[in-house]
C-alpha cells in the first residue's frame, strides 16, 4: 500500500487529494452507521492522524458534535500538517477525560504504519477504550494491529468498524487483527487500479474468482475414472477420520473413491457407505503398482492412520508415485523432526493440511511471532509443497510465494471431524487435475461456505450434504 501511494503520487495525483478522499469515506461510514452523536478524533502525527482531521472536518460540517485530541503535531510541510489546519476547532491533548462524554471514537492515532508498542497516554487511552466498551473506528487499521500480519503490538482498540483505502491488508483478514477490526469497509480514494500491474501482489483475499475456471465440470463423456479416482489411506481405529473424508471427496464429485485400511476394519467402512470401494491396507512396497493397476489419480494419506514409521512409510511411497498427494493429521505427526525427510520426497503435486499443533511440530523454529502469512509461506518454500495451515484464518501458501487469506469460515466449524471433510474435499479436488494451490483455496472456501450453510447446531457430517448445491452455484 505505500508504493500504491507512492506510485499514485507520481502519476499526478496529490497525496492531500488521497488523504481528503480517505477522511471523507470514514466520515461516510459514520454517518451511515451511526446516529448523530458526541465524537472524538484521536489523531496522530502521521497520515493517519491527517486523515482523523479531514474526517473531523466532515463530521463537524454535518452537524456533529467533534472533539479533536492530538499526540502531537504533525510534521511541517506534510499532508497531515495541512489536513491539521483545514480543521476549524481547537485541538486537545489526549487526554482519559476526553472520553466519559463520547460514546464514539474514530482512532486515527497510528494506523498501519506502527513498529512498536504503543505506550504512555496512547495505551492508556486504548486500553480505557476497551474497559469501557465504546464504539470506535479504525482509521485504516486498529492502531497497534499490524497491517501485514495482524498481530497486535502491545494493544489495540476493540473496533465495530475499519475504514481502509483502495486494497484491503492482510491484518484485515488475519487473527486477531480481523476480530479487532470490526466490519471492515473499502474505500475508493481515487489509486488508479493499474499501479498494481507495478506492484503484483502475491497475496489474495480468497474468493471463487481465484479458482473457480479451473473447477472440474461433469461432461457428457465422462466416466468414473476421468472424473477422478481418490485414494484414501486410513487407520483402524479411529475410523470416524477416514469415512468422512471418503464421504466429502465423494460429494465434492469424485468418480470414484477408494479406501485402504487395516483388514480387521474393513466392515466398518464398507458398512457405512455402499458406494465406497474398500481394500486392504497394501505394504508400501505394493502402493505404487495398486494406484497404477486401479488408474488412481490422487491420494489422501494420514486420517486415523496412527502415529509412526508405518503412516511415514506409507505416505513416502504415496509420494514416490508422483501422483497428487495429500498428507493430513497422523501423516503429518509422523513426520515430526523429520520434515526435511518428507521435502526431499517430494515428486509431484502435494499439498499439507495442518492444524496449529501439527504445524508447530513439523516447523519448531516457525514461531508465531512471525505471524502466520510469513509462517506458511516460509513453511511451503522449505517443503517444496503446498501447504494449507488451518483456522478460522486459514492460509494457503504455495513454495513460489503465492498466498491466500480464507476469511468466510464460521465459528460453528470447530468442531471434530471437519478437518477431515476439508481434506476429503481438497483431495477431490487434486484427483480432478486442479493444482495443489488452486485445489486447497477451493476446498477451503467451499468449507467455509458448506459451514455457513449449516449454521449452529453444525457437525462434521453435515458438510458433505451441502457441496453439491455449492458447487452447482459456482458452476452456473
Amino acid at each position: 500500500m505505500r508504493e500504491a501511494d507512492r506510485l499514485a503520487i507520481a502519476a499526478g495525483i496529490s497525496g492531500y487529494a488521497l488523504m481528503e478522499a480517505a477522511g471523507q469515506a470514514v466520515a461516510r461510514v459514520v454517518i451511515a452507521n451511526w446516529g448523530r452523536r458526541p465524537v472524538l478524533v484521536l489523531c496522530g502525527p502521521g497520515n493517519n492522524g491527517g486523515d482523523g482531521y479531514v474526517a473531523a472536518t466532515h463530521l463537524r460540517n454535518a452537524g456533529w458534535s467533534v472533539v479533536v485530541a492530538a499526540l502531537g503535531a504533525p510534521k511541517s510541510g506534510t499532508d497531515a500538517a495541512v489536513a491539521a489546519t483545514r480543521w476549524p476547532g481547537i485541538v486537545a491533548p489526549v487526554d482519559l477525560s476526553l472520553l466519559a462524554e463520547r460514546p464514539l471514537v474514530i482512532d486515527a492515532l497510528f494506523g498501519a504504519g506502527l513498529a512498536r508498542p504503543p505506550d504512555g497516554v496512547a495505551r492508556a487511552i486504548i486500553d480505557e477504550i476497551n474497559r469501557l466498551g465504546l464504539d470506535c473506528v479504525g482509521v485504516d487499521v486498529p492502531s497497534g494491529v499490524d497491517g501485514d500480519s495482524g498481530q497486535v503490538l502491545g494493544a489495540a482498540p476493540r473496533c465495530r468498524a475499519t475504514v481502509t483505502f483502495f486494497r484491503l491488508k492482510p491484518g484485515h483478514l488475519l487473527l486477531p487483527g480481523r476480530a479487532l477490526a470490526g466490519s471492515v469497509h473499502l474505500a475508493d480514494i481515487g489509486i488508479p487500479a493499474a499501479v498494481l500491474e507495478r506492484i503484483q501482489p502475491r497475496c489474495w483475499r480468497n474468493d471463487p474468482a481465484l479458482w473457480r475456471d479451473q473447477l472440474r465440470r461433469p461432461r457428457l463423456e465422462d466416466h468414473k475414472y476421468t472424473r477422478g479416482h481418490l485414494l484414501v489411506i486410513a487407520g483402524g481405529a479411529m475410523t470416524g477420520a477416514g469415512r468422512l473424508v471418503a464421504r466429502a471427496a465423494r460429494r465434492a464429485g469424485a468418480g470414484m473413491v477408494s479406501l485402504a485400511a487395516p483388514a480387521e476394519a474393513l466392515p466398518i467402512y464398507a458398512a457405512d457407505q455402499p458406494g465406497l470401494i474398500t481394500l486392504a491396507l497394501p505394504k508400501p512396497s505394493d502402493l505404487a503398482a495398486l494406484m497404477q493397476g486401479r488408474r488412481m489419480s490422487a491420494c489422501v494419506v494420514g486420517p486415523g492412520s496412527g502415529v509412526g514409521e508405518g503412516t511415514r512409510d506409507l505416505a513416502l511411497a504415496a509420494l514416490a508415485t508422483g501422483r497428487s498427494c495429500l498428507a493430513d493429521a497422523d501423516a503429518l505427526t509422523s513426520f515430526a523432526g523429520k520434515v526435511e525427510v518428507l521435502a526431499a520426497a517430494v515428486r509431484g503435486p502435494f499439498l499439507i493440511t495442518p492444524h496449529e499443533g501439527e504445524f508447530n511440530r513439523l516447523f519448531p523454529d516457525l514461531g508465531a511471532g512471525l505471524g502466520k502469512l510469513a509462517r506458511v509461506r516460509t513453511a511451503a518454500a522449505r517443503l517444496g509443497a503446498v501447504v494449507l495451515f488451518k483456522g478460522a484464518d486459514s492460509v494457503v501458501a504455495a513454495p513460489d510465494g503465492r498466498a491466500v487469506v480464507n476469511d468466510n469460515a464460521p465459528p460453528d466449524l470447530a468442531s471434530a471431524g471437519t478437518g477431515d471433510v476439508l481434506a476429503g474435499i481438497a483431495g477431490t479436488l487434486l484427483a480432478q487435475g486442479m493444482p495443489a494451490f488452486e485445489a486447497a483455496a477451493a476446498a477451503v472456501w467451499l468449507h467455509g461456505a458448506a459451514g455457513s450453510a449449516v449454521g449452529r447446531g453444525l457437525i462434521a457430517e453435515d458438510l458433505p450434504e451441502e457441496l453439491p448445491n455449492l458447487l452447482k452455484k459456482l458452476e452456473s
